[in-house]
């Protein structure tokens, strides 16, 4: 008997994404596994019903007919990461079926609760580990890409002169001063995609092991001169550092901030809110049109100034706080997803069924709950903090 995946309609507000595209079907197929497509699923993202059908999905009208018939729901939000909408979905689920997908597990625990308790196994996208045999599967890689990308653009778009030097008859055009804080995966594209569009790029990073990978794209790499020792975890994520750190990291980074003419922020922590790197002070230093685009702003912002979802206007300097990103690439986020997804699932089927063996890695740090418990050690720690408030 084969295992059945089910994709539904994103229901989170503006969500324009897919979980599975029809090319990532082949690779399921391979593993033994069948596609049941609720109707319009892919429509938002441009992949018609009827490439999934020329695929082999069976499409469905009806939300409810997805989850009766899917052993396993693939979503690009799951309830946690979908506060708005997601807790209709919560009564679709059956016991014993598996969830794959974004779900914020270090912040919606209660949502992690509730789907332990109708005995859903939920597998955390956003928690996949960074090591080499997950590299594959690793969708917060994917989806800061684009991210990275899209920022630059909405940097130049958004900045009241031209990114590139020009030679013109009417004399030469100077080229704008771009500053990236955090060279992750979105800083790095952040960094590549404004150097393309011909700006002079700075890099910031309190990983002074990054400074290679700044430079390497024809950026400069900013030093500040503070020791920012065990700024990642094991898994590859940024850590949080102290309040001391930040704020003589600020001191110093005013003075940078002054020079330029767009900033691009990009630091965040899975699960915490994302640190301040700048104040309403240093915003009063920086020259009137220039801007910051804050792509930390759907976890608070990096920006004193950012609110989520807004552009704010202060003293002349724009901050953008720009939210859910790569739903504004639906196409290509969805394709990247979806084989994250896909590749997931290929890893996890044997013998035509979900094997979530706890002693691998892959599965024991995605794993949120199964066999009706919150398995997931952090997930319970935080949960073990709610009830003791």
């Amino acid at each position: 008997m084969s295992l059945t995946v089910g994709v539904v309609r994103e229901s989170a507000p503006g969500e324009r994404r897919v979980a599975i595209v029809p090319a990532a079907m082949t690779l399921l197929s391979k593993s033994g596994a069948q596609v049941v497509i609720q109707a319009g699923a892919g429509a938002a993202s441009g992949f018609p019903d009827a490439e999934y059908a020329a695929k082999g999905a069976r499409v469905v009208e009806h939300r409810e007919d997805v989850f009766a018939a899917a052993d396993v729901i693939a979503q690009v939000r799951g309830p946690g990461a979908n506060p708005e909408t997601g807790a209709a979905d919560l009564a679709l689920f059956k016991r014993g079926q598996t969830a794959i997908g974004f779900g914020e597990p270090l912040t919606a625990v209660e949502t992690a609760r509730e789907l332990a308790g109708r005995g859903v196994n939920f597998l955390a996208m956003e928690l996949m580990p960074r090591i080499t045999r997950a590299q594959s599967m690793d969708a917060l890689s994917s989806m800061a890409t684009i991210a990275g990308y899209k920022a630059a653009l909405i940097a130049a778009d958004t900045l009241p002169r031209m990114f590139p030097m020009l030679m013109t008859a009417a004399g030469t055009v100077a080229p704008a001063r771009v500053l990236v804080i955090g060279a992750g995966v979105a800083g790095l594209q952040a960094i590549a995609t404004a150097r393309r569009l011909g700006a002079v790029v700075s890099g910031y990073d309190i990983r002074t092991a990054v400074k290679e990978q700044i430079e390497s794209l024809g950026a400069r790499f900013v030093t500040l001169g503070i020791e920012a020792g065990g700024a990642e975890d094991k898994g590859g994520y940024a850590k949080a550092m102290g309040e001391d750190f930040y704020r003589r990291q600020r001191e110093l980074m005013a003075d940078v901030l002054a020079e330029q003419n767009a900033v691009i922020t990009t630091a965040a922590v899975p699960g915490k809110k994302a640190p301040i790197l700048i104040t309403r002070a240093m915003v009063e230093r920086m020259a009137p049109g220039s801007l910051i685009v804050d792509i930390a702003a759907e976890r608070g912002g990096n920006c004193e100034l950012t609110r989520p979802g807004e552009t704010v206007e202060f003293n002349g300097v724009s901050i953008l706080g720009p939210l859910n990103l790569p739903s504004t690439v639906p196409y290509h986020a969805s394709q990247m997803y979806a084989r994250n997804v896909a590749t997931f699932l290929k890893y996890l089927i044997k013998d035509g069924s979900l094997n979530l063996d706890r002693e691998d890695e892959i599965v024991r740090e995605t794993l949120i709950t199964l066999g009706g418990e919150v398995v997931h050690p952090r997930v319970l720690e935080l949960l073990g903090a709610v009830n003791a408030v």
